[in-house]
């Protein structure tokens, strides 16, 4: 019996190919997988009967486990690829072209193929065969260098801006984008979506601001890179934190009114830049002389930006998320719920993530290689 996705989602009847890879390749897999194509990854035959390593990211797949060194195999490859609408491809620039599975090589075969192609320093330039991680790429696309206390090294942000926000959201929506295209033309192409040029277009409301000067390239000296008062994170008695945002002057006068400054003449001006570190430490003084709880039931149901700083599991459990089902268990695994949600076409809860090669011999059956072809390549039993 045929264990493909359901038809539920606005992406039902897409079928993308994903080239195994990590982080953000996978991310942007998840990502249409979970509004309902039909994604079938290619993993490696060493790994095949395994759990998958990433048991969220990998969700809502089939696994097929196939050499890419080995000529039979890329044949199979191939004729996975005929059937699909979209692959992803996340190697160094030239790798796929080594293997006999470049762009020339699909779009000759499959010419309405989208060819999303995911890298961190895109297919071309000075870096292009640089090795590099996330904290690389956001470093030199300038997003790093805007980050933390002027006093210190910048942070690690996790691997959000780059992997995820720069990398696997953008060939995501290079992928859709061409799609479309596709559909109205006949004709696919190649997405070339690298996470420096990702990060950089996260930056664009920044840059807009540096251009009006309205904005300085020094760190912590900027409206939301903690200088602000208003704008920032306060410790609070137990050791938790409270995430401040009260940027507009009704949410600004709600913060004071609670905090019992609204008298206080240090915070009469809010946007006088010079006050901002006295009214900063003058804040950190007083978060800090009560609980995380205890501050965030002062602030329950007012109109002041003001909220507590969760932890991975601990979000999960905040009435907001709970209403909504940002989060949702299965089989014991906490994971965020697909998103954006679809009023028409709404995504169905995606499958967990396959035991590595377990589809094999289905897809490759269903692609309609000969069965002597699937014997030789499919896991044994």
């Amino acid at each position: 019996m045929s264990t493909a996705p359901s038809a539920a989602g606005p992406l039902a009847g897409i079928r993308v190919v994903e080239l195994g890879g990590i982080g953000p390749g996978p991310f942007a897999g998840m990502l249409l997988a979970d509004q309902g194509a039909e994604v079938i990854r290619i993993d490696r035959p060493a790994e095949a009967g395994t759990a998958s390593r990433h048991p969220i990211l990998h969700r809502g797949r089939r696994s097929v486990t196939l050499d890419l060194k080995d000529p039979a195999s890329i044949e199979a490859v191939r004729a996975l690829i005929d059937t699909a609408d979209a692959l992803i491809e996340g190697f160094r620039p030239g790798v796929a072209e080594r293997l006999g599975l470049g762009p020339d090589a699909c779009l000759s075969r499959n010419p309405k193929l989208v060819y999303g192609r995911m890298t961190g320093w895109g297919q071309d330039g000075p870096l292009a065969q640089a090795p590099g991680h996330d904290i690389n790429y956001i470093a030199v696309a300038g997003a790093l260098g805007a980050l933390g206390a002027a006093d210190e090294n910048p942070p690690v942000p996790l691997n959000l801006f780059g992997d995820m926000g720069g990398g696997g959201m953008l060939v995501a929506l290079g992928i859709t984008t061409a799609l479309v295209s596709a559909g109205r033309t006949g004709t696919g192409q190649v997405v070339d979506a690298a996470m420096t040029d990702g990060t950089a277009i996260q930056l664009s409301l920044i840059h807009g601001l540096l251009a009006v000067g309205r904005w300085k390239d020094e760190r912590a000296s900027n409206l939301f890179d903690g200088a602000a008062p208003f704008y920032r994170t306060y410790r609070t008695s137990d050791g938790g934190h409270m995430a401040v945002g009260s940027v507009e002057p009704q949410f600004y006068a709600e913060l004071l009114r609670v905090l019992g400054l609204t008298d206080d003449p240090l915070f009469a001006s809010q946007h006088d830049q010079g006050g901002w570190p006295a009214m900063s430490a003058r804040l950190d003084e007083v978060f800090a002389a009560r609980t995380r709880e205890e501050w965030t039931t002062a602030f329950d149901g007012t109109q002041s930006c003001v909220t507590p700083v969760y932890g991975l599991t601990e979000a999960a459990t905040h009435p907001h998320n709970v209403a909504r089902g940002t989060y949702y268990t299965e089989n014991g695994l906490l994971q965020p719920a697909p998103a954006p949600r679809f009023q028409g076409t709404p995504a169905s809860v995606p499958r967990p993530a396959p035991v590595v090669g377990v589809h094999t011999r289905e897809v490759l059956e269903e692609i309609g290689l000969d069965a002597s072809v699937v014997d030789s390549l499919a896991p044994k039993r």
